[in-house]
């Protein structure tokens, strides 16, 4: 599948509910929750008012001329949050678009961006079951905490 990974433009942030949505862990067998979910303060930290601190950062994956995925990062007091200086990530594609290594492109594209910013580190939160881990630990994130559901891992740039 041939796609191109750039950087989000300001009137594509909206779009990052639709990732932030996508991005929610549905074990099999479970009914996903309702869309309006996305609004709940521990979930809208990942999106409100992105664009609006330098440390919103942002790409976006299109494959076949359509958007396919989102990688973003600001600091936040999110999941996974570590300290003030390290920003949390969040990526997601959509289903369609799995399988392909665009996840791990979008990810190594944005620990560069991150890396040229001056960054030190990354965080991010996934669940245990969630395929997803794999790819971090893969990449070179590694687990700094968890707990019975969840890790909260990093990756020193």
């Amino acid at each position: 599948m041939d796609y191109k990974i750039r950087k989000i433009h300001q009137q594509e942030y909206p779009l990052l509910d639709d990732f932030l949505y996508e991005a929610i862990f549905i074990p099999d067998g479970v009914e996903p929750p309702p869309k309006a979910i996305i609004a709940s303060p521990d979930l809208q930290v990942y999106v409100a008012d992105f664009g609006e601190s330098k440390d919103d950062l942002g790409l976006i994956a299109e494959a076949d001329g359509k958007i396919a995925g989102a990688v973003w990062v600001r600091i936040m007091n999110d999941y996974g949050h570590i300290d003030n200086e390290t920003p949390s990530l969040a990526i997601s594609l959509y289903k369609e678009y799995r399988g392909f290594g665009i996840g791990t492109a979008m990810m190594k594209e944005m620990l560069a961006l991150l890396k040229d910013h001056g960054y030190m580190q990354v965080s991010l939160s996934v669940q245990k079951a969630n395929y997803a881990a794999r790819m971090y630990r893969k990449i070179g994130f590694e687990i700094v905490k968890e707990n019975e559901e969840e890790y909260i891992m990093v990756y020193s740039l």
